[in-house]
């Protein structure tokens, strides 16, 4: 635990993910770095905006004081509202653009169960749209959504991500007002697809340019085309898919029918695949449109944001660089809960991560922080009184996250702890509360 003015800066047993070192470089690398020693320290402020994510049902002295509930008897300083207002404006986005840009990534290892298929990572793309508050600084940038009805009540940010099927981790995300579409924001997702990946998408995304694009990548494609849409036979094969063409991009189409069973009844749809994989002996149609299933991960990712984290509720940042913050902050939160998910499960030889509850993760999260469970004792109070550099060079892995920003000195992380010691969520199932760390 930090001393003096930095001990509310922690995020629990989630500080084990996102360790000061990791928090100082991030501002250092972002020039976020008080000139002044301050009852507010930039580390603390970045803490408490990760930790407002956890608890969207208070203000930010709300907050602060879930941070500060178990440091009884240190001296701590009562910031004002303003003044917490003051000190998140100071901070701006940049730092927690930073961290997500250092954190995301698919989070999965190559014997990680449900993350591959046939060799190949499993990746969705898709959008949703969140919530801000209607006032005219907000509205200098964010607009209403038009509808039948009149409309949306309040202005909307749309957000698009690449997640990780297996895990739910998020390996990208842009953001941004509602009057560009997903396939406008599509494009700056590409430079995050690899070779050995095949995206998932919905039929929005079936545009021949943009299939184009992302074929260059070397990464293949499973996505869905309108019922509608005539597409030419050049052979057929007999799994009963047939080549095609999207532009200049040689595909191969699959129709199949899907049924859905629920406690109402059964639905059946009719879906029209087409994939870059053309080897119809090495990946059949059958498999194809089972694989495709699993494009509905990422809608319970953005289910677990939006209803699990937020609760439904509109975000609280009130001016477009507000949102900003909040966005990138709410993406950090996430990453890291699913990223102790991963690990947690990784304790269990064979265990795919979608056995794990995330409101379970999620709960636990909070609690460890009220009683600042596991927070490191690594990292105090910096010397200088500023920032800290980093400990050592133990980067994270390239396997799981991408390095740092080239400016930037490596970030660190802490050793990881013995696999006995990461808490389990599994199954939904109430854990015992542990005060050891979760990487």
């Amino acid at each position: 635990m930090a001393g003096g003015r930095f001990a509310p800066g922690h995020l629990g047993e989630l500080t084990q993910l996102i360790p000061f070192e990791m928090v100082d470089e991030a501002l250092k690398a972002t020039g976020r770095v008080q000139e002044r020693l301050r009852d507010l320290p930039s580390r603390v402020v970045v803490y408490l905006l990760l930790a407002a994510c956890l608890f969207p049902e208070v203000g930010y002295p709300g907050v602060w004081r879930k941070l500060t509930g178990a440091l009884a008897g240190l001296p701590l300083a009562a910031p004002s509202a303003s003044a917490l207002a003051q000190a998140r404006r100071r901070i701006g986005a940049a730092p927690l653009k930073w961290l997500f840009d250092l954190l995301k990534g698919p989070v999965a290892g190559p014997r990680t169960p449900g993350a591959w298929w046939r060799g190949l990572l499993v990746v969705a793309v898709d959008g949703t749209t969140m919530t801000v508050p209607d006032n005219p600084a907000v509205l200098t940038r964010f607009t209403k959504q038009a509808g039948n009805h009149g409309g949306t009540g309040y202005p909307q940010v749309r957000l698009l991500a690449l997640v990780a099927c297996g895990t739910r981790t998020l390996i990208d995300a842009v953001f941004g007002p509602t009057t560009s579409g997903e396939t406008t924001y599509a494009p700056r997702l590409l430079p995050s697809l690899r070779p050995g990946m095949i995206l998932l998408a919905d039929r929005n995304f079936a545009a021949q340019g943009l299939i184009n694009d992302i074929a260059v990548t070397g990464a293949e494609v499973l996505v869905r085309l309108k019922s509608g849409r005539r597409m030419p036979v050049l052979a057929r094969y007999r799994d009963g898919s047939y080549l095609s063409v999207l532009g200049p991009v040689q595909v191969r189409v699959v129709d199949c029918e899907i049924t859905v069973t629920t406690r109402t009844g059964k639905h059946t749809g009719l879906y029209r695949l087409a994939t870059t994989l053309l080897d119809h002996h090495r990946h059949p149609a059958g498999e194809l449109a089972t694989l495709y299933h699993q494009r509905w991960e990422i809608e319970t990712t953005y289910l677990e944001l939006k209803s699990t984290i937020l609760g439904g509720r509109v975000l609280r940042a009130r001016t477009p660089e507000g949102i900003n913050q909040e966005i990138h902050a709410l993406l950090v939160v996430y990453q890291l809960l699913r990223t102790a998910m991963a690990d947690a499960t990784g304790t269990r030889p064979g265990t795919d991560p979608d056995r794990a509850g995330f409101s379970i993760a999620w709960q636990a999260a909070r609690d460890q922080i009220v009683l600042a469970a596991g927070v490191s004792s690594r990292g105090c109070c910096p010397n200088d009184g500023y920032a800290s550099a980093p400990a050592s060079s133990n980067a994270p892995s390239p396997s799981t996250r991408p390095e740092a920003p080239a400016s930037t000195g490596p970030a660190t992380k802490p050793p990881p702890a013995s696999k006995s010691s990461r808490p389990q969520a599994l199954d939904d199932t109430p854990q015992p509360q542990t005060s050891r760390p979760w990487h």
